[in-house]
């Protein structure tokens, strides 16, 4: 007996199909049957299912003589599964990988409740992913598991059958099952919520729900939507049988009148010639269904359309429709208008600024498109206050990202009036990328360029060969933003010729280092095992960093490792700490982001605002053509490629050198090749150190700790000569890797004792006073 069946029914989806059923077999959870129910199908569904059942034994097809619906086949399918559990999957959507896995654990660790409820995302035919917006329902703070009673907030989610997973004894008993005719969920869902004696929640997206363009019931015109009134007198007979359940009828009601209207309202759904109809057979409903003592009062806008259903005033509903759909239409013109009222008044203070003298002692900053305080800019921003304490400073960054600033940095909310004062009025503008469009660069106002790693992709001007990365990059708008800065920062003289050849423009490089490296060569013992409790890394894990960049020729994150399988196989002294590249917003499924299962030694740190704090942190890198590899190799520490699509990537994105041929040290061709690496300790073998070595000697000739002082003191303080001289490799100091920092850590007490001694010196001389 499998643990879980999954019923597929399935009517005109061929396009669909094969991913659909792919991503149920694909699972890692494996015990599982798939039965897939053919509903008479004319196209080639049925054999695309039936050849899915020659290749895996866990495929079952039914093939049905005549279609007789969704919701019948689905009961065909019900009746054909053995599993513990049955999950519904629409032959258009697809499985999350990992779900039944996720499942699985919350089911055994909840004791086996009659229901699991878990989450989804609509997934849209360009690319746009969107969790659910009653997500928050799901948490699974409170007890573990309930009963409606507990959480009626459940019956604000999806009526749908495909987002739980149900015990089939408790189905069988219950007697309960899917109607035929559109809305075949409503009967189905709610007696199911109402009748468990257990409920419990698994707050993870599990399917991706296809959002077909111009398909489906939402985009059907047709009198089978009048189908909504049976499926509501399916449902209040079942309360009519179920006396014990009466307490949910006012509550069923309201969500009737709630389906009712909002099925009237969208206006490609009911034929013109019928809509009087139906407002008459909403009324004829509510006078039939309408619980004693609930009486429907012009309170609010529901109450307002509760009676005039009541009273069968269809044209007064339309009309109120009519005016509160131009209500809103009115407030966003007002919005709109608003908006361009206070971009024009903010463009005349800009201008009226600008004709200010430029304040001598004002730097500003900001780094990845203002989204806080990192990178470079940081780096800068911090060495300058230290040398330089009459200047100023201030940070472009938004509310979200405003506790990344330390104390006494002010910050300047992007469009502001402030905002636009300090561009026009500032001596200094330092950043990773580019000020707004809108700012016009005057007179001796000084731009530094800092960029955000050592290129290994194709940059700028370069992109125009590949237009799947370059996209609608204005190539003539950018040159002339790079016009605009008097020095380029770089860490190589690798770095130097690319920037030269991608901005071509009269700006000056530093070649001075990476200023973000800085912080490598002064954190001290104390910090690296500070950095990793703070983490939940344990003492005497080796933690692993796997940060890999973004795809152009792919849509949204999509992760190439399963790290939760790497970790189960690298064992429990393993941790792996996963970052996703700044391009995929992090802390919301919403954008594509990686919905694995969790895993207790899988740490996902995307939203750790500071790259640099999650190297020291670490023993290896895991990535593939991240340019955190280049100054990873400047800390010294093992680093391992995972190239699986380096062929393609270097197509589709172009790339200055072949880096699996010049690698900062072994390189995986796929995961089970990666996961022998790191068992094996390979990563850390001799032949890592040796290509570690060449790469750091080629890349990181300058990343000695004090490339942000350099920065301050030709570019701020105006010092031509005298900067800190460069520091040979082998006589740099760098922070010791967690394994040493380990064996220090007797005479390093928790920062949190105050009884304990206090903070360990660097791990050698201050580069500064070299």
């Amino acid at each position: 007996m499998p643990r879980f069946s999954v019923v597929v029914p399935v009517y005109q989806v061929q396009a669909y199909l094969h991913a659909c059923l792919k991503s149920v077999l694909d699972q890692s959870f494996a015990d599982v049957e798939l039965i897939v129910v053919d509903d008479c199908s004319p196209d080639g569904s049925g054999a695309i299912a039936d050849s899915f059942a020659a290749r895996d034994a866990r495929v079952e097809v039914l093939h049905l003589p005549e279609n007789i619906g969704l919701g019948r086949a689905r009961n065909a399918g019900l009746a054909r599964a053995t599993g513990d559990y049955v999950l519904f999957l629409d032959s258009d959507d697809t499985m999350v990988p990992g779900s039944l896995e996720a499942v699985a654990a919350r089911i055994e660790r909840t004791g086996e409740p009659d229901v699991l409820v878990f989450d989804y995302a609509r997934t849209y035919w360009n690319g746009d992913v969107h969790r659910n917006q009653f997500a928050a329902i799901l948490s699974e703070t409170g007890p573990e598991v309930c009963t409606l009673d507990d959480r009626p907030e459940l019956l604000r989610l999806i009526m749908v059958a495909w987002n739980k997973a149900y015990r089939r004894d408790f189905i069988e008993k219950s007697d309960i099952a899917f109607p035929s005719g559109y809305y075949e969920d409503t009967p189905w869902t709610y007696p199911v919520l109402m009748a468990a004696g257990s409920i419990a929640l698994l707050d993870r997206v599990c399917v991706h729900y296809r959002q077909r363009r111009g398909s489906g019931i939402l985009h059907t015109t047709s009198r089978r939507h009048f189908d909504i009134f049976k499926q509501y007198d399916l449902l209040f007979a079942f309360l009519d049988s179920h006396p014990e359940l009466e307490r949910w009828r006012p509550v069923l009601f309201r969500r009737i009148l709630d389906h009712l209207t909002t099925v009237f309202n969208f206006p490609d759904r009911l034929p013109n010639s019928s809509r009087p109809e139906y407002f008459r057979r909403c009324r004829a409903q509510y006078r039939r269904l309408r619980p004693s003592g609930f009486r429907a009062s012009p309170t609010g806008r529901s109450g307002v359309r509760y009676l005039l259903v009541a009273l069968g005033a269809r044209r007064t509903f339309q009309a109120l429709g009519r005016a509160h759909r131009l209500r809103l239409r009115a407030t966003q013109r007002a919005r709109a208008l608003y908006g361009r009222l206070r971009t024009t008044a903010l463009h005349a203070h800009y201008r009226v600024q600008r004709r200010r003298a430029l304040d001598p002692d004002l730097a500003v900053f900001s780094a990845y498109w203002d989204r806080g305080y990192s990178c470079n800019p940081a780096a800068v921003e911090e060495r300058l206050r230290e040398l330089a304490p009459h200047m100023r400073t201030a940070w472009v960054t938004t509310a979200e990202h405003a506790h990344t600033l330390p104390p006494g940095v002010r910050r300047l909310e992007p469009g502001s009036a402030a905002y636009w004062t300090a561009l026009a009025r500032a001596s200094y503008l330092v950043s990773n990328v580019n000020f707004h469009r809108r700012y016009a660069k005057r007179p001796g106002q000084i731009n530094v360029q800092t960029h955000h790693g050592t290129p290994l992709k194709h940059m700028g001007i370069d992109l125009q060969e590949h237009p799947a990365a370059a996209g609608t990059t204005d190539f003539e708008r950018m040159l002339r933003h790079v016009d605009r800065w008097d020095y380029s920062l770089s860490a190589s003289r690798h770095s130097t010729l690319v920037w030269e050849r991608a901005y071509p423009s009269g700006f000056t490089a530093l070649e001075y280092g990476q200023p973000r490296t800085d912080i490598f060569h002064r954190a001290t013992a104390r910090d690296v095992l500070r950095l990793r409790d703070e983490l939940g890394i344990p003492r005497e894990s080796t933690a692993f960093l796997y940060a890999p960049t973004h795809r152009d020729y792919q849509r949204g994150y999509r992760p190439a490792l399963d790290l939760a399988r790497m970790a189960d196989a690298l064992g429990p002294d393993v941790v792996l700490l996963r970052r996703t590249h700044h391009f995929y917003p992090t802390g919301d499924p919403r954008d594509g982001l990686d919905d694995r299962a969790p895993h207790p030694r899988v740490i996902d740190v995307s939203g750790h605002p500071s790259a640099e704090e999650l190297c020291l942190a670490s023993d290896g890198l895991i990535t593939d053509y991240s340019s955190l590899m280049f100054d990873y190799a400047g800390l010294d520490r093992p680093i391992v490629l995972h190239a699986a699509d380096w062929e393609t990537y270097r197509a589709t994105r172009g790339a200055y050198f072949d880096i699996t041929a010049h690698p900062p040290g072994l390189v995986a061709r796929g995961e089970d090749e990666l996961t022998d690496i790191l068992a094996t300790g390979a990563w850390r073998g001799p032949r890592s150190a040796e290509l570690r070595a060449a790469f750091r000697r080629r890349f990181c000739p300058y990343d000695d700790g004090l490339a942000a002082e350099r920065v301050v003191r030709r570019v701020f303080l105006r010092e031509d000569g005298g900067l800190p001289p460069v520091i040979p490799p082998e006589d740099r100091h760098l922070a010791p890797p967690p394994s040493r920092a380990r064996a220090l850590a007797p005479l390093a007490a928790d920062a949190s004792d105050p009884s304990g001694p206090p903070p360990l010196e660097p791990s050698g001389p201050d580069p500064r006073s070299l």
